[in-house]
């Protein structure tokens, strides 16, 4: 796996250029210029970062499936707010949604 192609392809799904990226991932510019000018690996706290402006989880990052899913930034508020509640909640929740 490219890991500067993986970021490419998740950059292009959501239409963002090298500032987009490194404002979402709360990261500077020069941060992103050397990734990908010099081809520097990134560091997992980076990467953690960049996972987190998409709204994966580095195993999804690492999936070789490349149909990983770009959520919203609304449905990373949701999902994040599902994963708070308490499993009972969680289930009370999807039941709602699902009838």
């Amino acid at each position: 796996m490219d890991i500067h192609d993986k970021i490419r392809k998740l950059q292009y799904a959501r239409d963002w250029n090298d500032y987009d990226l490194a404002k979402n991932a709360d990261l500077s510019v020069a941060t992103i210029n050397s990734l990908f000018h010099r081809k520097n690996l990134p560091k997992v706290d980076t990467l953690q970062c960049i996972c987190n402006a998409f709204g994966l989880t580095l195993a999804q990052f690492f999936l070789e499936d490349e149909t990983v899913e770009v959520l919203s930034e609304t449905e990373r508020e949701m999902l994040a707010a599902f994963r708070k509640l308490t499993p009972k909640q969680q289930k009370a929740l999807v039941d709602v949604f699902t009838k």
